[in-house]
């Protein structure tokens, strides 16, 4: 791919040195000295290039790739130019990805955005009552708070604020103007820009002259491995917590209502909403912009399709979709059953004057 100044390409490492980084079979073993530096989609993969394959789709983009390797599963093999060394996977995806972090760490986390790294930058403030551990680092306008403690290698970006009691683990990354309050946060935790973590709950009492707020004292607790996008908002809980479980990536822009509980190595993309008291087991998927209510339970493994409406409890291992969400099947077949009726009726009306 072309390279620009924000992620210049790694030094450089052996095909055979990547094979084994990733637990890939390198097909070529004459090649295993071919330095690869970089990774890059197939159409525009050039020499010292890594891409990979999941599908037939690709096979017209083969043809003109000039990477240096390839990721594949087996049952690809034979689309492959020979001119291509082949790193041999069942999950190539996943081998692409290692790939991607061992070239361009910069771009795993947040990076610093001052040109020197210090422990606490003179134009932070940090509570004389705060505990950092060793090689914690505070950027500029950086607050912290009263009682606060980080641990060791955590990196607080410019302009956030760490609200008074709150525990920060080992190895987190809290970006450029995220906000973390009533929240314990374990290690290697990656917080993006704008997050908002720990604020109260939307919580109303209606009463005759208009909304009571309802009191909110409960944490927001995340564990180890989390990363939340940038400008998500997690609430903390009424009187229990919010709890993010270990391992669960949460994208841009979703919203976590208050005593929400999701379970391990969940995935969450951008602009979903979930309800209050909503529980989530371990693997759920839920795709982009879907709407979950509270007070309901889904399942370990189910996945919820994009711009879904759930409404009651989802079963675990199935997959639900549409408004108000199903299993898959039904809602496909819906909606194959109205566009039928509509290619119909335009047929039965005719071709149109307009």
């Amino acid at each position: 791919m072309e390279h620009n100044h924000f992620f210049p390409p790694h030094a450089g490492v052996t095909l055979a040195m990547l094979a084994a980084h990733t637990g890939a079979e390198l097909q070529n073993a004459e090649a295993g000295e071919r330095i690869v530096g970089s990774v890059s989609p197939v159409s525009r993969a050039k020499a010292g290039d890594v891409c990979y394959i999941l599908s037939r789709r690709s096979k017209e983009e083969l043809k003109t790739c000039e990477a240096s390797a390839i990721f594949c599963d087996k049952a690809l093999l034979s689309l492959i130019p020979d001119h291509i060394p082949v790193l041999l996977t069942k999950a190539p995806a996943m081998a692409f990805a290692m790939a991607g972090a061992l070239f361009h760490p910069p771009a795993m986390r947040p990076s610093r955005m001052t040109s020197e790294a210090m422990a606490v930058s003179p134009a932070a403030f940090v509570d004389p009552t705060a505990r950092l551990e060793a090689n914690v680092e505070v950027e500029p306008m950086a607050v912290i708070g009263a009682d606060v403690e980080i641990g060791e290698g955590t990196r607080i970006g410019p302009g956030a604020v760490i609200g008074p009691g709150v525990r920060i683990g080992r190895d987190c990354t809290i970006a450029a103007g995220a906000t973390v309050q009533v929240a314990l946060i374990g290690n290697n935790v990656i917080i993006h820009n704008g997050a908002r973590i720990g604020q109260d709950g939307f919580g109303y009492a209606p009463g005759p002259r208009g909304m009571i707020k309802i009191v909110q004292v409960g944490r927001v607790i995340i564990q180890d491995h989390v990363e939340i996008g940038a400008n998500t908002t997690i609430d903390r809980g009424t009187m229990d917590d919010t709890v993010i479980g270990e391992g669960t990536k949460i994208d841009n822009l979703v919203q976590i209502g208050h005593n929400v509980r999701i379970g391990r190595h969940c995935g969450i993309v951008s602009q979903v909403g979930i309800a209050g008291s909503t529980r989530l087991g371990d693997g759920v998927m839920i795709g982009g912009a879907c709407g979950i209510n509270g007070h309901i339970t889904i399942g370990d493994g189910a996945q919820i399709a994009a711009m879904s409406g759930v409404l009651s409890d989802v079963p675990p291992g199935e997959r639900y979709g549409g408004v108000p969400a199903r299993p898959m099947k039904d809602y496909l077949r819906e909606v194959a059953d109205t566009l039928s009726r509509y290619d119909a009726r335009a047929k039965e009306k005719g071709p149109s004057n307009d």
